[in-house]
Parts: structure tokens; sequence; C-alpha cells
């Protein structure tokens, strides 16, 4: 699947991993070959795993405050999700956030939860095949996975 492919079908969630936006998006791709379920998969991962980096899940979550005031941290699966929300919002806001870290940071908001979106491909493949989806996809989408965006965590 060309990025092109893979971005003009995020297009259809209109902006927001919402669980409706995540289903219809996995029935449109359900009606299309196998080996594109699994290329969407691939692109996911690696938008995912590219938006893996310090500068971005260091970032305080938006709408949240520690009892004492200070900002409060990212987990790692809000960092998944915020991610995903960032990947939904379409091409040009994933595109923006490389060059500017505020602008991800919107996307950290408990009310931009994009976590339906990991489960597209998995659907499609359920939907197009009725067997469980058991595809290993190139990059790892879990935060802290990419070497490159966590120069401090390597080994």
């Amino acid at each position: 699947m060309t990025w092109a492919d893979f971005w003009a079908l995020i297009a259809t969630l209109d902006g927001e991993a919402t669980e409706e936006n995540c289903r219809r998006l996995a029935e449109e791709l359900s009606r299309r070959p196998t080996p594109d379920i699994i290329g969407f998969a691939e692109r996911l991962a690696e938008a995912l795993y590219r938006l893996d980096q310090e500068k971005l899940g260091t970032l305080p979550v938006v709408d949240l405050t520690a009892w004492y005031g200070s900002p409060f941290p990212q987990s790692a699966d809000v960092f998944l999700y915020s991610r995903c929300a960032v990947v939904a919002a379409g091409q040009t806001v994933w595109e923006s956030v490389f060059s500017d870290a505020d602008a991800f940071a919107p996307y950290t908001s408990s009310k931009r939860d994009g976590e339906w979106l990991l489960y597209v491909p998995d659907k499609a493949y359920e939907l197009t095949t009725g067997e469980e989806w058991t595809h290993s996809t190139r990059y790892c989408v879990e935060s802290y996975c990419n070497r490159d965006g966590w120069p401090h965590l390597r080994a």
C-alpha cells in the first residue's frame, strides 16, 4: 500500500479515531484484498513508530494536572493513543508535529484518544477472512520502541 493510499483511507476518519469512524474504516478496508489490509497495518505501524520520539512523549497531558498542580506526564498508553489521534487527524497534522512538537500537545487530551485506530487492521482482516489477525508488523507501535527517537534509552 502506498502512503497516498494509506492517507486517503485515513481521511475517511474525518480527523478523529472514534469507534464509529474506525468501524467504517475497517469495513472499507475489508472490501479490499488481504494484501491491502496488511499494507495498511504496515503503514499505520510505521506512522506510529515515526512519532515515537522523546520530544513528543515527554509533553504533559494537556487537560490533566497532578494534585499539587504540576503537569501530568503521558503514560506509555496515553502516548500511544495520542500518536494514534495524530495519525487519525491526517497527513498534514502528522507531518506538522515533526517540526513543531507543540502541535502534538492537543492530541494528548483524553478527549482525543485514538486507541480505536489500532484495531482497524484486525477488524478488517477478520471481516475479510473470518479468521483472527496474527500478522506482526515490521515496526513496533508500542511507546519507547523507536531507538532513534529516544536516544538516551539506547542500551
